[in-house]
């Protein structure tokens, strides 16, 4: 199945930036998701918390700027990079599935070929930034690769593909502890936690927009897993994170400017739970895209705790 390479991916609506690139250049940018920024900035928001709580006792200095830098490029060329495996992956289940049908390998506007040697280019970015970083963050970052490779495949074998996600996607809150001499503190390893919880609660969010083509297509989720029980599930899920993030602030001596960020998070965050019906496709794409915000409030928090 071929389909109109200037088609925008279905889960990509409305049209963005990418829809005006160079016809050449569009389908990559689709592999790489550039036209759906959501996942650079959850990638990137662990390795800025990371830092955050890391120099609750400091305050952030200059080199955490660039270091901040080097994870926000970091997590593009990364991000990029897992969504181009994944596709490579999944692009047989990808086709059977009505929100991912238009995706470029699924759609076939572009090749395997063409996706291995733009998966190379990606991770080579990605080691540039690595090897810019000190040693210890080095060797926590690559820890993680197997996380990343595997992921993939969790949805052919568990219920429970969100919880391997939010294992892999947070690492960047330990490589940050590395790098900014926390490694493994109790403020990074609550955090960690924390975040870990969170994303098994919002991926569920995203995973009820595909329940129907997932059942058909064979294909496993918490949202499928849960049934009727979603909604609570969320709430329990993002109640455990809060907790847990407080307990990060705490452990890592914040001041009293992390309550004041701390509570405008956690209403964002139990507004969210209260509000998204996991019936509304649209609605759960809005709520989970929310996220963003959620964790901007939250380094917000560690941010001021370190005033």
């Amino acid at each position: 199945m071929t389909l109109n390479p200037d088609r925008p991916v279905l889960d990509s609506l409305p049209k963005s930036w990418v829809d005006r690139a160079p016809a050449f250049a569009r389908p990559y940018l689709r592999l790489a998701r550039y036209d759906r920024p959501v996942g650079f900035w959850l990638l990137a928001i662990p390795c800025w918390l990371g830092l955050a709580a890391a120099r609750l006792d400091t305050g952030i200095g200059w080199d955490d700027l660039r270091l901040a830098l080097l994870f926000g490029i970091g997590a593009v060329a990364m991000r990029g990079a897992g969504c181009t495996w994944n596709d490579m992956i999944d692009r047989d289940l990808d086709a059977r599935v009505a929100r991912t049908a238009d995706r470029p390998l699924a759609a076939g506007t572009v090749s395997l070929r063409q996706a291995q040697i733009f998966l190379g280019a990606q991770l080579l970015v990605g080691l540039i930034v690595l090897v810019m970083l000190p040693v210890p963050a080095i060797l926590t970052a690559l820890a993680a690769m197997a996380l990343v490779a595997a992921y993939p495949f969790m949805k052919r074998i568990t219920w429970w593909p969100q919880a391997w996600l939010g294992l892999t996607f947070n690492w960047g809150v330990l490589v940050a502890g590395a790098a900014a001499g926390a490694v493994f503190s109790p403020a990074i390893l609550f955090l960690y936690a924390a975040l870990v919880v969170w994303t098994l609660g919002y991926d569920t969010i995203y995973a009820c927009q595909d329940k129907e083509d997932d059942a058909l297509a064979g294909v496993k989720s918490s949202a499928l897993r849960l049934e009727g029980a979603v909604k609570p599930f969320v709430l329990t899920c993002y109640i455990v994170s809060a907790a847990l993030a407080l307990a990060a602030g705490l452990a890592g001596g914040a001041g009293l400017g992390f309550a004041l960020g701390f509570a405008l998070y956690a209403a964002h965050l139990f507004h969210i739970a209260q509000s998204f019906d996991p019936e509304q496709n649209d609605a759960c794409l809005i709520k989970f895209k929310a996220s963003v915000p959620t964790g901007l409030l939250l380094t917000g928090a560690f941010l001021l705790g370190g005033l």
